[in-house]
């Protein structure tokens, strides 16, 4: 049995959800309405996804030197730039469908988050495979290996972050058009 607090405590966050949900709606109004754009703006998350991939890649390449030390820092700056926007668009697009708890969410959107989550397992699933090849190949001597330290941390940090925002770029992808508005079909009809 759920107390009183407690219940109130669930009431205020879903008031609080669906008054966010209504000022994004007001403010996403013709943005991204498009499947194009929506599109475009996943494609940018995944090429903000890959940059840590990049990042990892330079770090293995150069490390340990001052490059890429200044590389590693410059990659980090524009994902905090960039990212942060980014996935916030992302999640205003989606309308929450990968943010949202699943008792939040109706049917067509539990729906979408998830095919959403299954594709992005996937995805995730052949990433970790390369990872574990290209790492199996490159470390055959063991305690001698030339994988510098960094590079498999950024290695990990990357595989993290992919695994948490996939889901999350599959979905703006994946997003279909918003369902028209009830007054739209009236006055259509009219």
């Amino acid at each position: 049995m759920m107390s009183a607090t407690r219940k109130k405590a669930q009431d205020r966050r879903t008031r609080r959800i669906q008054d966010l949900d209504a000022e994004l709606e007001e403010r996403m109004k013709g943005r991204y309405t498009t499947r194009r754009s929506r599109r475009t703006l996943a494609g940018l998350g995944a090429a903000v996804l890959s940059l840590l991939w990049v990042d990892a890649a330079v770090s293995w390449v150069l490390a340990p030197s001052d490059a890429a030390m200044i590389t590693n820092f410059v990659v980090l700056g524009v994902l905090l730039v960039v990212g942060i926007p980014v996935a916030g668009q992302l999640v205003a697009t989606t309308r929450g469908v990968t943010a949202k708890r699943e008792h939040e969410l109706d049917e067509r959107q539990l729906t979408a988050r998830l095919q959403a989550f299954r594709t992005a397992h996937k995805g995730t699933s052949v990433v970790m495979l390369a990872v574990v090849l290209v790492t199996s190949v490159a470390d055959r001597d063991g305690r001698d290996s030339q994988i510098p330290g960094a590079a498999l941390f950024l290695i990990l940090f990357a595989l993290l972050v992919t695994h948490l925002l996939l889901p999350l770029v599959v979905a703006g992808w994946q997003s279909p058009d918003p369902l028209p508005d009830e007054d739209d079909d009236v006055a259509g009809a009219s």
